[in-house]
């Protein structure tokens, strides 16, 4: 997919503008940014919008995560146990102190694999 976010009041309403025009592109709206799919054709829009505002407009190719094959086991199963966690307002270094639970300065400098 294409990320594409927008700086500036103008960049932003010819974002919105070309949405509304090419939805067949559009995978989701989030405000000043937006996801369109992977084609030539959304390619050509985002690059319009980045050619006319500049550094205003930002283009990222991005890549949709696959939590079962990119996050290890013990990290997915860490987030739902401090999902589950009794006291909402425990930290999850507090709740995994002492546990078999990941650290998290480890996971903070650890790369995704995928």
């Amino acid at each position: 997919m294409l990320l594409v976010v927008a700086y500036s009041r103008a960049a932003r309403q010819a974002l919105r503008n070309s949405c509304s025009t090419h939805e067949d592109v559009v995978v989701r709206r989030f405000g000043r940014a937006v996801l369109l799919r992977e084609t030539e054709y959304a390619a050509f829009v985002a690059c319009r919008l980045r050619e006319r505002f500049g550094t205003a407009v930002e283009v990222e190719r991005t890549e949709p995560l696959n939590e079962y094959r990119d996050v290890p086991a013990n990290v997915r199963e860490a987030a739902a146990a401090y999902e589950a966690r009794d006291s909402p307002s425990t930290s999850y270094a507090k709740f995994a102190a002492g546990a078999d639970l990941p650290d998290p300065e480890a996971m903070r400098n650890a790369e995704l694999k995928g």
